[in-house]
């Protein structure tokens, strides 16, 4: 893009994401009470409305907003989707979270990183294109999406949207989160798991009449740690590495004095690709078929209780290879590929049968109590964002 002004897309970028990290949008899933994403969903459709864009409000869930923007084209170009979230976690332990202030080159404050920071550039660079005297052919989507620290319900409504007709089907999407500048190609993916042991309740004193179903769930951690082992052991991702299994929380028994009919327990299943949620119930099945097998009474049952996919990009498909050019054109260099070990909404996208790919700026302390995002990259996101949508859509 060589008319693309990097000090203005860059200023632009951060005026508006101070404004955005001073708008409290901390996810009530996770902290009950909190503001949410009412106020700061109205102000990026108020920005996109100023600039000329079509915009939607949408109710995601009661109370939790989606900002949409699109850029129309003239027609004839391929479509192409941004989407990122406006929700954070929780700011317990922050000196000064909402304060966007800015030191040495970094901007500080919750969701400066996570991910407040690439929709600023996303927006800013929207914004050029918008003032630019060129036409694009192809249309833009931008969504601003709540709820993504806690159940995705933001990301799952756009996908609604798509299928349902109320969006336009997206030839490609890329996902905003901060990769440091590097294309994110793959990520991790969960599911978690309820396994219940079941025994006989009875007086403690009477050991002949009762069956102790925490003793059978140990069984099951000893599996659970051997399973961890296998796992470690066997196929391996070349980006993210082994999938892992751990025990999370467990319950159980009634009072002291009785033996206890029942036991539960919640295990996390980190899952790389191309292991599915159906590859987790089996092993979880399995593994509770082999201790029947081998343990006097031993009666158990496991049941998944949420998932959500690991995600491999293809790396054959034009919106790896327009982002990858966009990268060379703007840093003057190949860009480097990555894989991450926690989960994303581009899954839902990728679920979806749309081609996906990630990439945001640089910056550190996602979740923890010093957040920042470094300024320059800012800008750099802007005008590879403004690039690769002139790329792809023509």
């Amino acid at each position: 893009m060589p008319s693309f002004d990097h000090a203005a897309a860059c200023d632009s970028a951060v005026k508006i994401l101070q404004e955005l990290v001073h708008f409290p949008s901390v996810n009530p899933g996770l902290v009950p009470g909190a503001s949410g994403e009412t106020e700061i969903a109205e102000y990026i459709c108020e920005l996109m409305r100023a600039w000329g864009l079509e915009v939607i409000k949408s109710e995601a869930a009661p109370g939790r907003y989606n900002a949409i923007g699109l850029l129309r084209g003239t027609g004839g170009g391929r479509t192409l989707l941004f989407n990122g979230h406006t929700d954070t976690v929780g700011v317990e332990g922050m000196a000064a979270p909402f304060s966007g202030e800015m030191r040495n080159g970094k901007l500080y404050g919750r969701g400066a990183f996570d991910m407040k920071g690439s929709l600023a550039a996303t927006l800013a660079a929207a914004q050029a294109l918008v003032q630019s005297p060129r036409r694009l052919r192809g249309d833009v989507i931008f969504t601003f999406v709540a709820d993504e620290e806690y159940t995705s319900r933001g990301t799952e409504s756009i996908v609604a949207d798509i299928r349902g007709g109320r969006l336009p089907r997206p030839d490609a999407a890329i996902n905003t989160e901060p990769t440091g500048l590097q294309l994110g190609v793959s990520h991790k993916g969960f599911a978690w798991i309820e396994i219940e042991t079941s025994g006989k309740a009875a007086h403690g004193s009477r050991p002949d009449l009762g069956v102790d179903a925490i003793v059978h769930m140990g069984h099951v951690l000893v599996e659970i740690e051997r399973w961890q082992e296998r796992l470690s052991q066997g196929r391996r991702h070349p980006r993210l590495g082994a999938g892992s299994v751990h025990a999370s929380l467990i319950h159980g028994g009634r009072e002291l004095s009785s033996y206890p009919d029942h036991c539960r327990l919640h295990v996390e299943r980190r899952t790389a690709p191309p292991e599915t949620e159906q590859d987790v119930a089996d092993e979880a099945r399995q593994m509770l078929e082999e201790l029947k097998r081998k343990v006097p009474g031993f009666q158990a049952a496991s049941r998944i209780t949420f998932a959500r996919n690991a995600w491999q990009a293809d790396l054959k498909s034009e919106i790896v290879k327009a982002l990858s050019r966009s990268v060379q054109n703007v840093l003057g260099r190949a860009p480097e590929m990555t894989g991450f070990p926690f989960w994303m909404d581009t899954a839902l996208l990728g679920d979806a049968g749309i081609p996906s790919v990630v990439f945001g700026p640089a910056g550190e302390g996602a979740h923890a109590v010093v957040e920042w995002v470094d300024v320059d990259s800012l800008g750099v996101c802007a005008r590879i964002y403004a690039d690769v949508i002139e790329r792809f859509c023509g």
